[in-house]
């Protein structure tokens, strides 16, 4: 009896922690703690960082929650997310939005407490964009839905430098403007192998009403424009040679996989575009940190 109560009490912890979607949280993190080091010059203080990731987690999965809230119906029609918790009955509808609430708060007062009022406000703002200016709006009524959407998943690197510096600047924004151009090609790729989906759920995501070609076009764009943006960033941040180089290395392989795809546009070369991606946007901002780390003798 015992071991049933403890396997359905997982099986309910595993779907909460489901509809907080933690792959995509965890990119989310590994923007944020780079950016805090290159904000620092230097390693922050463990609290310092402990705080802000585990503010940044909260406000992530509290927006995570509220899409999969809203988006309950298209994810039924879906194959990627048919087994989604509010699809299964695993967790209800009024239970899911009351959890993302309650993740929201929590994460606006520990932000604000330990760590500062505009990293706070920064984190509980995405939220708020992701839900009502993408997910409500965008999402399904235009074809531009994740390139102005995306800019929510681009606010942790904000978060991560107002939780050092408690200001902005040149840096952090043009840290934002990365994510910001890596995102459509990032899920656009994705979108291609699921383009049948979008389509049937009546989501005007890119793949979904235009061709192949033209998406490979916009993404061939895109990479080339982040590649360039990427440079940039290096005298602003004042980052030295590791990052050039692997901001390079790096953004070459993504323009030359992106330049593939245009020649075949196939969901194959799709997936595997979109899997460098996540690997792409992982090792630059390593490359960051290692450069600064490096730079002062850390």
């Amino acid at each position: 009896m015992h071991l049933i109560a403890r396997r359905s009490l997982a099986h309910t912890v595993g779907a909460y922690v489901a509809l907080t979607k933690p792959r995509i949280i965890e990119l989310l993190l590994v923007t944020t703690l780079p950016t805090m080091v290159v904000a620092e010059q230097g390693l922050p203080s463990l609290g310092l960082m402990v705080a802000t990731l585990v503010g940044g987690t909260l406000a992530a999965g509290g927006a995570n929650a509220i899409n999969m809230y809203v988006d309950r119906d298209i994810d039924a029609l879906m194959e990627r997310t048919r087994n989604r918790p509010l699809v299964t009955g695993d967790v209800t509808p009024t239970a899911a939005l009351t959890f993302a609430i309650a993740l929201e708060v929590v994460a606006f007062v520990e932000l604000w407490l330990l760590v500062n009022l505009l990293s706070a406000v920064l984190a509980v703002s995405a939220c708020l964009f992701y839900v009502f200016i993408y997910t409500l709006w965008l999402k399904r009524t235009s074809k531009q839905n994740i390139v102005i959407g995306g800019a929510a998943g681009a606010v942790p690197v904000l978060v991560g430098w107002a939780a050092v510096t408690d200001s902005l600047s040149w840096a952090p924004w043009l840290m934002f403007a990365i994510i910001f151009i890596w995102t459509p090609p990032h899920f656009w790729a994705l979108a291609i192998r699921y383009r049948e989906d979008y389509a049937a759920a009546d989501v005007p995501m890119l793949p979904a009403v235009e061709t192949l070609r033209h998406t490979a076009v916009q993404i061939l764009v895109y990479t080339v424009v982040l590649w360039a943006t990427t440079l940039v960033l290096a005298p602003v941040a004042d980052l030295g040679t590791i990052y050039v180089v692997s901001a390079v290395v790096l953004g070459g392989i993504f323009t030359a996989m992106a330049a593939a795809l245009l020649r075949r546009p196939a969901p194959p070369l799709a997936m595997r575009l979109f899997t460098y991606s996540i690997t792409y946007l992982t090792l630059l901002w390593a490359a960051m940190a290692v450069d600064v780390l490096v730079e002062h003798g850390l």
